[in-house]
């Protein structure tokens, strides 16, 4: 077998296609034109010998040698911008005090938070993880520098990253509720999902039925799953064991989360602007990644 030589470029054009699911928005994330990208996904398979992508003038999707190049491509590409940061990288070093609403990638933080101290081996980041509500007074009182939480959707507060859908979740097992009442595993009152469900139900005659709190998504995440009630939760929230509840099983639909970066304007030495130019650049692949890892599938009608 003839040796082949995978050039960074090619899969870094190839990742962007794939994590944001066509060409043009891959050629706006990596500042390339359409063409220039449509060159280099060719060359790829060109060079493989092989199609990465199934593309019609419809739909884009990765075939099956796709998904298990993609795999590669990631670990590929995270060796190389490892050793280049190491190499010619800003020697950037500090402390950060950072806050994480825990609803905000939770399969995913970990991974970032590894990559993060990889390429900035001399910034120490302590996480405090929690609800928006909790660590925004501790980022006034300065013992946070920044918070990473959702808004509501008329708020100004701090910096848009990135939208989600909210979702109606319920244990794989259980059963439609059949309303008015839904039985619901919550967050605490002053959560805004939670006043997002409220307000999506009242506006479909139905209305909540509170039987389980939990100042955690972790908690409501697993009373969920044990089939103590309906959960609201951003889609990349969505754990193995529950399906969703959709219009179809009379649910009503629910609006977008924002998730909001909050104290940046404050940020001083260079370990805080490292760290939020890495999250923008990480994060929303790896959301639109699990989110499709994730995947439930919606309640079967019989």
């Amino acid at each position: 077998m003839r040796a082949i030589d995978l050039e960074i470029d090619l899969l870094r054009c190839f990742v962007a296609v794939a994590d944001r699911g066509g060409f043009t928005a891959a050629a706006e994330a990596i500042g390339r034109t359409q063409s220039a990208v449509s060159v280099k996904i060719r060359k790829l398979e060109d060079l493989l010998g092989l199609k990465v992508f199934e593309r019609t003038s419809r739909s884009l999707a990765l075939t099956p040698d796709g998904e298990i190049l993609l795999g590669y491509a990631r670990r590929l590409l995270d060796l190389n911008d490892e050793a280049v940061q190491r190499l010619i990288g800003p020697d950037a070093s500090g402390t950060l005090r950072l806050g994480i609403a825990d609803y905000i990638a939770p399969r995913s933080l970990p991974v970032l938070l590894s990559r993060f101290n990889r390429n900035f081996p001399r910034i120490h980041v302590e996480v405090r993880t929690g609800l928006g509500m909790d660590l925004l007074p501790m980022l006034e009182r300065g013992e946070l520098d920044l918070v990473i939480c959702g808004r509501e959707p008329a708020q100004s507060m701090g910096r848009l990253l990135y939208r989600e859908p909210l979702v109606w979740v319920i244990g794989e097992a259980s059963p439609t509720p059949p309303g008015p009442a839904v039985p619901m595993a919550a967050l605490p009152y002053y959560c805004s999902h939670r006043r997002a469900a409220a307000e999506s139900l009242a506006r479909a005659g139905m209305h909540q039925d509170i039987i389980y709190t939990s100042t955690s998504v972790v908690g409501v995440q697993a009373a969920v799953i044990a089939g103590l009630g309906v959960g609201v939760l951003p889609h990349s929230a969505v754990m193995p064991g529950m399906r969703l509840l959709t219009e179809a099983d009379g649910f009503p639909p629910l609006p977008e989360a924002e998730m909001a970066i909050v104290g940046e304007d404050r940020l001083t030495g260079a370990a805080g602007a490292a760290f939020v130019a890495f999250w923008e650049e990480t994060l929303v692949p790896l959301i639109r990644q699990e989110g499709a890892e994730a995947a439930p599938r919606p309640l079967a009608h019989a």
